[in-house]
């Protein structure tokens, strides 16, 4: 079963993060954890996100698609990156979830590819 991990923190906390005293254990939790899930063989694809303010958002508003800079301003946390694991079930999939070095991971299931 395909199952999509998506990684998310809040502005605050990638913020806090970065700071120099903090980023090296930050940066290195990813690392363990990215080399965890490839020698897992697990992954199929995986990949972070360049930050939030880089990012344009499509919305229809009156039948037209309409452009915006940046991610919506009610969102509290941002999507910092996702993977997608070949495991059997969804438990496996929240165990390598809870292993991520943020706090919020969504999980949900794939929808197998249309032929």
């Amino acid at each position: 079963m395909s199952y999509t991990l998506m990684f998310y923190e809040s502005q605050e906390d990638f913020a806090a993060r970065m700071d120099p005293a903090r980023q090296q254990h930050y940066l290195a939790g990813w690392t363990h954890y990215v080399h965890a899930l490839r020698e897992s063989g697990i992954v199929v694809f995986g990949s972070g996100l360049h930050a939030p303010e880089t990012a344009a958002t499509m919305k229809r508003r009156g039948g037209e698609m309409v452009v915006q800079d940046g991610p919506f301003p009610e969102t509290k946390e941002q999507l910092g990156g996702i993977f997608v694991l070949d495991v059997p079930d969804l438990e496996t999939a929240l165990e390598w979830a809870a292993r991520g070095p943020v706090d919020t991971v969504e999980v949900r299931q794939n929808i197998p590819a249309l032929k």
